[in-house]
């Protein structure tokens, strides 16, 4: 008996030291204090922001009902809500693709201005109407052709690129009441040292000093000139680098200039997708020093089935049903967007900032007064926490005990407010976001805190933080068939809704004068108040090179529909084909690679062809039509049970021939032209297949081929290049 009361003895004291042990190996100690503040510009937090374009990332967001779109731009915007954003980076519409499409420049050409074009303006109206304190940032991703002068480079004429910039500038300051806090030079593509301080001698002289310029928006290349050029380097606020894997440069650390993570992210919006965010926002200031990370992509307004899906904040694609999705990276910024502000500080990496020594790492940051705290912890795993670029670097993370040791002016806080994200993997378990916890009590200036493997969790002396919440939105419903849009209900220059642009501008204008004196060769269809024109000319100063203007609608799983638009070549500036396609399995920088079924019509040849992609080197039928510029006819497309039909007006040109074998299965709907140019559609129509009437009764009512003729448009007057904007 006693052996064994000394064998348990043994026995509960081995247990004991193990537990002990365990203990000692996962506990550590963290001191936070304002002793080692460094209150200079490169320490200074700029704020959480997300990225609208690069681009039409946003394009089907107006579109929503009101009371749903009003509900998502407060999550996004709304102080002490919902992400709470700090800042608002959009791009500077070039009229060239830019990843999910096309953004519209207000400078078409050099001798137009046009200030309405696009959404960009809009949503900054909408964010600045939530937060009057958010910052707006701007950035190139292409410029028109004339901007290039005929090049492929928008620093060959740099007083011509510097002015129309400007005029960017000033249109969202006289027209839209927005003050511009920030510009970028060209989206991850070269720098140009006379440029950059050309652009910054311009907006001096023209009023806009308050604009600071963040440079590189690529990789830190241009810390080298910063630190070898006083002239650039008074040029420069900030350098800016895009998903720079928490890293910064030895080069740029020198500099002292402000380091952000100008474009980071990029990741699907699911519960891996946010252990991206939440790590990256912490580690971008831990290992790296930069003190703003920037999301692509603000909202996920743009169809599934074009390049990186919702890889944003939140998910709003579906304006026809009211749905959308409030996701986990937007509550991954709440975390630190409701508890911090522009104008705070970071505190430093060992005097309040740091990695943990079980794993994950942990930010401190307070105001310009050492009044507030907040710390932000993260402990997110490697394979929970991937995000799409750059690779990670294997690293492991074990649950902890953290022992925080609060000093200086901080020693007399008694009490954190205590919010929580719970990352979970496992099959049948769901994560929790952002969810508040019970305040923790500071005792003589120390707590302990247990982290977990893939939490979030931020204590704070704020006290104003929400977890938002507005009524559940609508049902998920497929894009609606059949689906209409005659263009009419749109002011010109807009762009109509759902038609998203891949390469080319399309908007609305006046309707161009027809044979028959002016008036449409439709006569049952009302297309002579206002179409739809591409109205690029020449190849823009591309981000990624497209020359066959192109715009796709719709649900990509579409197989068996018909595809119908009025269409016309003006005779002047324009293309020399247009086309309405289906089953287009492609967009963004590959759209010149996409397949489908093509209805072509070129009018100086009088000849028409079915290709199965918009680079026409699969053609499957061909022939003539005699039909000529300036008149409209109607072009319709039907595909059903692996056959196809194809009409110009009346006449059918190709009747149930058998599909191609290599025609995609399902894609988009779509319409475009050959090349840039003017072309203009009306009255676009998508229906199912599967019920179209047995006879169509939208018969045209065009005349003769005689009446075909050209007949002189009226005549865009074409300025004399601008290179000097100081008239206009």
């Amino acid at each position: 008996m006693k052996s064994a009361i000394i064998f348990l003895a043994l026995f509960f004291a081995s247990c004991h030291s193990i537990h002990l042990s365990f203990e000692n190996k996962f506990n550590s100690k963290i001191r936070i204090s304002d002793e080692s503040v460094i209150k200079n510009a490169a320490s200074m937090f700029y704020g959480i922001g997300a990225i609208s374009g690069g681009g039409a990332t946003s394009k089907l967001l107006q579109n929503y009902p009101q009371n749903q779109r009003d509900q998502i731009l407060d999550y996004l915007f709304l102080p002490n809500f919902g992400a709470s954003l700090h800042m608002l980076k959009v791009e500077i519409g070039g009229d060239s693709q830019s990843t999910e499409g096309t953004e519209a420049s207000h400078m078409h050409h050099s001798w137009d201005l046009n200030y309405n074009r696009g959404y960009e303006w809009w949503l900054m109206k909408e964010a600045k109407k939530r937060n009057p304190n958010i910052t707006l940032y701007g950035l190139p991703w292409a410029f028109p052709g004339w901007v290039g002068n005929g090049t492929s480079s928008p620093y060959n004429y740099p007083s011509l690129t510097a002015k129309y910039v400007l005029k960017w500038v000033q249109g969202a300051k006289d027209y839209h009441n927005l003050t511009i806090d920030y510009l970028g030079i060209w989206n991850e593509r070269a720098y140009d040292v006379e440029y950059v301080r050309l652009l910054r001698a311009v907006l001096d002289h023209a009023g806009f000093k308050n604009i600071r310029l963040v440079v590189g928006d690529g990789d830190w290349g241009p810390a080298h000139d910063v630190l070898n050029d006083p002239q650039f380097a008074a040029a420069t606020f900030a350098l800016g680098a895009h998903y720079p894997g928490t890293l910064s440069s030895d080069e740029a650390k020198r500099t002292g200039k402000p380091l952000w993570a100008s474009e980071d992210f990029s990741t699907f919006n699911d519960d891996i997708g946010s252990g991206c965010w939440a790590r990256i926002l912490n580690r971008n200031f831990v290992d790296g020093g930069m003190t703003s990370s920037i999301a692509w992509n603000l909202v996920a307004a743009y169809y599934d089935n074009l390049p990186f899906p919702r890889c944003s904040l939140m998910t709003a694609n579906e304006p026809w049903s009211g749905h959308y999705e409030v996701t986990g990276p937007l509550w991954m910024t709440a975390h630190t967007s409701q508890f911090a502000l522009p104008g705070w500080y970071y505190l430093p990496v060992g005097g309040g900032s740091g990695r943990l020594p079980s794993g994950g790492s942990y930010v401190g940051l307070t105001d310009s007064n050492t009044k507030q705290l907040t710390i932000i912890f993260e402990t997110m795993s490697h394979d929970h926490s991937e995000c799409i670029r750059p690779s990670l670097p294997p690293y492991t993370v074990k649950p902890q005990n953290v022992t925080i040791k609060l000093a200086g002016a901080f020693a007399s806080i008694t009490q954190l407010y205590y919010w929580k994200s719970v990352l979970s993997y496992k099959k049948g378990d769901s994560s929790t976001y952002f969810v508040k916890q019970s305040p923790l009590q500071v005792k003589s200036g120390q707590l302990t805190l247990f982290l977990d493997v893939d939490v979030v969790v931020t204590l704070s002396t704020v006290a104003t933080a929400t977890k938002g919440q507005r009524s559940q939105p609508p049902p998920s419903k497929p894009f609606p068939l059949p689906y209409s849009d005659n263009f009419q209900n749109y002011q010109p220059g807009s762009n109509p809704l759902n038609l998203v642009p891949q390469v080319g501008s399309f908007e609305i204008v006046d309707s161009p004068p027809t044979v028959g004196n002016g008036r449409s060769i439709i006569d049952n269809y009302n297309v002579n108040k206002q179409c739809l024109m591409q109205t690029v000319l020449q190849q823009p100063v591309d981000w990624c090179k497209q020359s066959q203007p192109i715009a796709v609608i719709g649900n990509y799983n579409w197989s068996d529909i018909s595809v119908s638009a009025s269409v016309l070549v003006p005779s002047v500036n324009s293309t020399t084909g247009i086309f309405v396609a289906a089953r287009i399995d492609q967009g963004g920088c590959g759209a010149f690679q996409a397949k489908g079924l093509f209805l072509w019509l070129f009018p100086a040849s009088n000849q028409y062809a079915v290709t199965n992609d918009l680079a026409q080197t699969k053609k499957i039928k061909g022939g003539s039509f005699v039909y000529g510029y300036d008149a409209w006819v109607k072009l319709t497309l039907t595909l059903q049970s692996g056959k196809y039909t194809a009409k110009i007006g009346n006449q059918t040109v190709a009747n149930s021939e058998t599909l191609p074998g290599s025609t995609p299965s399902t894609g988009f709907a779509g319409l475009g032209s050959e090349n840039f140019g003017l072309a203009c559609f009306a009255n676009l129509s998508i229906s199912s297949a599967n019920s179209l009437p047995a006879k169509d009764d939208a018969q045209l009512k065009y005349k003769s081929a005689e009446q075909a003729a050209v007949v002189p448009m009226i005549r865009l007057v074409e300025a004399q290049r601008i290179d000097n904007f100081d008239h206009l």
